[in-house]
């Protein structure tokens, strides 16, 4: 996976080819679009060309809170639209929970404080095909003078560092930028692939595929609840009459349903449960999701997802011969012991 940190050896430095002796424990993994040890997301929208849906990136944001990584949520086009329109989304995003950042690729307005938020972290950029993910990247990349590594060059990594960003263009290519479909009103994708970037400022950004809809694949109907701001805000004033309450009008309930994203958390937990029934049917169970709970200082239940660490890891060629040695010790001492 993206991301992953490995440790190589018999590295071909001509061919650009090497052996991967270990995946080392993931911290944070992100299955959709897959990447891992990411530090942060940037959670991309458009203010026009495409325009937001609030429903849509309302999925967007509980598939981020999902993944229990911190990130931040970027309007991009902001030269599209009036000031009104950018009033209008801010207050409406705060009003959600949120606290966004308004910015436009193309004119570079706002773009030094994505560099400062990208600075010594691993990010990834999500969103939906046609925010302006590909023209962000490159305008960060002009802001960093970083560019994309050209996996067909053939140059050593000493090279690499002592060479003037200027002069970086023969080894580094931009990525490709596409237009919004005139008849569907929707971005078509440019980006096909996971692709991880080396910023000058000692950090990494993963630029991914867009697409239009999280599949909440590690949503359940009783983490969902936790996913969205207005919720955790309401029950760290309160406390429901019971303990498993979804909210959804049950007595003494202390979310209930005054708040503008509501419809959505209905929808989505209508989704879910469908989901977990249908599992349920097909497996006998719900599918193990991974996700854990724990009460934070507030008191508040909170999820966490269960990162597998061991499952991507093979054991090391050293490893290996250290337990054959180890093995072949025992018996040895065991066949003396015997004589």
């Amino acid at each position: 996976m993206v991301g992953d940190k490995v440790l190589v050896s018999g590295i071909d430095w001509v061919d650009g080819r090497g052996m991967i002796e270990e995946v080392f424990d993931r911290e944070t993994e992100v299955l959709d679009p897959p990447v891992a040890n990411v530090d942060q997301l940037i959670v991309l929208a458009a203010l026009d060309r495409p325009r937001p849906e609030p429903f849509s990136l309302s999925r967007f944001l509980v598939e981020a809170e999902s993944t229990r990584i911190p990130f931040t949520v970027v309007f991009n086009k902001v030269d599209l639209v009036s000031s009104e329109d950018v009033s209008d989304w801010e207050s409406r995003l705060t009003s959600w929970g949120y606290k966004p950042l308004f910015c436009s690729a193309t004119l570079k307005l706002g773009t030094d404080s994505l560099v400062e938020l990208l600075a010594n972290k691993t990010s990834a950029i999500i969103g939906l095909s046609g925010v302006g993910k590909s023209s962000m990247i490159n305008a960060l990349c002009d802001e960093t003078g970083a560019k994309l590594w050209n996996s067909n060059s053939k140059v050593e990594p000493d090279v690499v560092e002592e060479t003037a960003v200027e002069s970086w263009d023969s080894i580094f290519e931009e990525q490709a930028v596409g237009e919004v479909s005139e008849r569907t009103g929707r971005g078509k994708h440019t980006t096909r692939h996971v692709s991880l970037l080396k910023l000058p400022s000692a950090g990494y950004l993963a630029d991914t595929p867009g697409f239009n809809q999280p599949n909440l694949a590690k949503v359940t109907a009783r983490i969902l609840p936790f996913l969205f701001p207005e919720i955790r805000s309401k029950l760290d004033e309160g406390t429901c009459a019971f303990a498993d309450c979804l909210h959804i009008g049950e007595p003494d309930c202390v979310v209930g349903g005054d708040w503008e994203r509501y419809g959505h958390y209905i929808q989505f937990l209508e989704e879910v449960k469908k989901r977990e029934e249908l599992e349920i049917k097909t497996y006998g169970t719900k599918k193990k999701i991974g996700m854990r709970y724990k009460v934070g200082a507030s008191g508040m239940k909170q999820a966490e997802p269960l990162l597998n660490l061991k499952k991507h890891r093979r054991v090391s060629r050293n490893k290996e011969r250290q337990n054959l040695a180890e093995v072949f010790a025992e018996e040895v001492q065991a066949a003396s012991e015997e004589e």
